[in-house]
């Protein structure tokens, strides 16, 4: 099932939601040191795995992170060939001064900002397509 490609669409219907709980990026040489962990997101670089954790996992198997964040889902179903929506929301946030790092996923495109920024990121997304509502 393909997902939407025009953006005034994808932004009028981008229904932002925090998941619950509190994320961090984590880096590993070798997967086996998630002892069972299952990861909300990883991607392999070069210099290792990077794996996206609940806090608390990464707390509990003694992980180090220096960046706490919070979990945004896009609700609406976005098409991995739709051209213009990262970029919207994107600018959207950084004219908020909020950092924002994407994921995307076959469904939804995945919003990791700074723990104490996530309520204004979800003010300025549900703006975002407020506006698009509006046009």
């Amino acid at each position: 099932m393909a997902g939407e490609t025009a953006l005034t669409l994808l932004l009028r219907n981008l229904s932002p939601r925090r998941n619950p709980g509190e994320y961090v990026f984590c880096t590993l040489d070798d997967a086996s040191r998630l002892e069972g962990c299952a990861p909300v997101g990883s991607f392999r670089e070069r210099e290792g795995l990077t794996v996206i954790l609940e806090r608390g996992d990464a707390d509990r198997l003694g992980l180090a992170y220096d960046y706490s964040a919070a979990w945004i889902t896009l609700e609406v179903h976005s098409s991995l060939a739709a051209v213009g929506l990262t970029a919207t929301f994107a600018t959207a946030l950084a004219h908020a001064g909020i950092s924002c790092n994407v994921v995307a996923g076959y469904f939804h495109d995945h919003l990791f900002v700074a723990l104490a920024d996530a309520e204004r990121a979800l003010s300025t997304l549900r703006a975002l397509a407020s506006n698009a509502q509006a046009e």
